[in-house]
């Protein structure tokens, strides 16, 4: 997969948590979940585009790393939602196929970036 590739799908993912955020219901639970998802979702792309201007290899490795918590975190604040019964699982599990495919191809990406050691 090629970086703009990714930097497409990280866009597209925190467009779709923007519109799970607008359906949750009124009630101060949802709202402070959902700006938590919201925070975290959308930073994955941002912190995407930085990983790809990366000056070095270790700010490279670094900046995917941020990539990789804030993608976990985005998944962690949806099973919240779904265990506190704001949302269904039917309606997020799409969503969250999506957050775990992102996390695994960051997590191989850190991987291959890393030096191998001998």
């Amino acid at each position: 997969m090629d970086s703009g590739e990714l930097k497409q799908r990280t866009k597209t993912y925190a467009l779709r948590v923007i519109k799970v955020i607008e359906a949750l219901p009124n009630s101060r639970t949802a709202d402070v979940l959902g700006k938590q998802l919201l925070r975290c979702a959308t930073s994955v792309g941002a912190n995407y585009r930085a990983a790809c201007r990366a000056r070095s290899n270790a700010d490279f490795i670094a900046k995917m790393g941020i990539v990789e918590e804030e993608a976990d975190e985005s998944l962690y604040w949806m099973e919240l939602l779904i265990e506190g019964q704001l949302i269904s699982q039917e309606r997020l599990a799409d969503l969250m196929q999506e957050g775990n495919e992102i996390v695994a191809i960051v997590v191989a990406s850190i991987r291959t970036a890393r030096p191998r050691k001998d």
